[in-house]
């Protein structure tokens, strides 16, 4: 995720929500190879979050270099590059020069012929004060590449299976390599620290940019046991979705002729990606500009919602944890995820840091490839660990078997089978949202039941967590249940139903709370990391 506003220095990729007009102050000669174009203007608060500032390049270019300037201590402006066929890079907050020839690239940017017309430096507007933000734009046009070639570019392709068993795979679906502006390490760095941490998967989410495809075959040759997920982060003013195997650039500027969130969410969906919402309810103001989720898109285009994020967000899983169940009230089955927004590799070892695999979410898959993970999510066959691997483990599974994330019955045994769980943690019975059953742990292994029984119209849900003092720290994805005559058994010993629709062995016990607040926190928030750009 992570932008802050300037002066800040948590990192989370976020933007915030700012709109203006462009008004051109100076002019540039036509374009020819070997030629410098400097463009000065301003960006105004107004209708659109994006704007504009075009040059020609002619025949012959073999290198275009974009330094930009937003010229200012407290407005900040994003950076991105289109050629007249369409998307060329997004570094957002790159520092550097973008450079863009014909067989190599500066991050973030993709590498490709320089077709001769009309191109354009994007301009977004992250943050404006007073009103209005000026800029300085220096395009130079060059006969000959300075960049040295980049043989290790080579189109994407989908790895074979890494592994062909049946089970719950560990991985991270939140993750950011240096083709993100606001991020340092290398795609081999990240696999190499999530395989430390014991992963066998790992999505690459680079913000607004597909420039990370170009290497993932590479590396994912050299190491053939961590399975690189390719992604996007969608991040826009208003917040950040993820697209989980995406291989197909989606345009972000919202507010652009033909550019809005359900086109985009559909846009995912159409190339076999799963459109998830990432952190949603990270709402810190201007401390963290466009963090929190505030697009109106129906839960229909919603295919996960990732509930669990490192750092900060962890303090607002209750907030996030109702969010999600206010969509899945819809009858929409939505998974948990889980990423750590890691954008060092591990190396951010502050109080709010995010290590790649904390949290960790793992999916149920028929092996370890791209689209079976997709399918698994997409079936809610996920658990979130808060504790990363380390943590307590939950499989949820019914008497009838599921079809997908479905149970069909009259009636049913759920089992939640708990491992690498401590005594004095609890297991939570989680219905349609609403806490029916709590059980105190005994010992490791652990086995919790519940009997169902099915309403004949509507569906329920369940779902289970383990909580340790009081707040949650592992999340099954819910098994839904759905009225099928004749199918289901009695329960062993008859029980008088509750008012909630399920038959329970005890009383709910109730853990305790033992939260602090985010408002406790203080100063330390802002101020725990470095600021990040989007």
């Amino acid at each position: 995720m992570a932008r802050w506003a300037r002066g800040f220095s948590v990192g989370y990729g976020c933007v915030g929500a700012v709109t203006s007009a462009f008004v051109l102050l100076g002019t540039a000669q036509s374009a020819r190879a070997d030629q410098t174009l400097t463009f000065e203007g301003t960006v105004m608060e107004g209708e659109l979050d994006h704007e504009f500032v075009e040059f020609d390049v002619p025949e012959g270019v073999a290198e275009i270099q974009v330094e930009h300037d937003d010229l200012s201590g407290e407005d900040i402006l994003d950076w991105g590059l289109n050629d007249p066929n369409g998307f060329r890079g997004w570094g957002g907050g790159n520092s550097e020069p973008a450079v863009v020839g014909v067989s190599a690239a500066s991050r973030s940017y993709l590498a490709g012929p320089i077709v001769a017309g009309k191109w354009k430096v994007v301009i977004g507007k992250a943050q404006i004060g007073g009103g209005s933000a000026n800029y300085q734009i220096v395009v130079t046009l060059r006969d000959v590449a300075t960049l040295p070639p980049q043989p290790e570019r080579a189109p994407y392709v989908e790895s074979p299976p890494l592994a062909s068993t049946e089970r719950f795979y560990a991985g991270d679906l939140h993750v950011h390599s240096r083709e993100s502006g606001d991020a340092s390490p290398s795609i081999e760095d990240v696999v190499l620290f999530a395989k430390s941490q014991q992963l066998d998967f790992v999505e690459l989410s680079e913000h607004n940019t597909v420039s990370q495809l170009d290497f993932i075959s590479g590396v994912q040759a050299a190491h053939k046991d961590v399975l690189i997920l390719p992604g996007v982060e969608y991040t826009t003013y208003a917040g950040h979705a993820n697209g989980i195997g995406a291989t197909v650039w989606v345009d972000h500027k919202i507010g652009q002729p033909g550019v809005d969130i359900a086109g985009a969410a559909k846009a995912f969906r159409d190339q076999g990606a799963l459109f998830s919402l990432n952190h949603p309810r990270l709402d810190l103001g201007n401390l963290c500009i466009g963090c929190a989720w505030d697009h109106d898109v129906s839960a229909e285009a919603i295919d996960a919602v990732e509930i669990a994020t490192s750092g900060a967000a962890l303090l607002l899983i209750d907030d996030t944890l109702a969010f999600w169940d206010s969509l899945c009230d819809t009858g929409r089955h939505i998974a948990p995820v889980g990423g750590s927004d890691d954008h060092t590799a591990g190396k951010d070892d502050g109080q709010f840091s995010s290590p790649v695999g904390k949290p960790a979410t793992y999916v149920y898959a028929k092996e370890l490839s791209v689209p079976a993970l997709i399918e698994g999510i997409r079936n809610s066959r996920t658990v979130v660990k808060l504790d990363g691997v380390t943590g307590p483990m939950v499989d949820l599974t019914s008497e009838i078997p599921r079809e997908g994330d479905t149970v069909f019955a009259e009636r049913t045994k759920l089992t939640a089978k708990v491992s690498q769980v401590e005594e004095g943690a609890a297991v939570r019975w989680i219905k349609n949202g609403e806490e029916v059953f709590v059980e105190q742990v005994s010992g490791d292994p652990f086995e919790s039941t519940l009997e169902v029984s099915v309403p004949t119209e509507g569906q329920d849900r369940y779902r289970v967590e383990v909580a340790r003092s009081g707040k949650p720290i592992t999340i099954t994805g819910y098994l839904w249940v759905e009225f099928k005559e004749g199918v289901g058994v009695e329960p062993e010993t008859p029980t008088p139903e509750s008012n909630d629709g399920c038959s329970c062995r005890t009383a709910p016990v109730k853990a305790p709370d033992g939260w602090v607040g985010l408002g406790l926190l203080g100063p330390g928030l802002v101020w725990a990391r470095r600021r990040r750009r989007s």
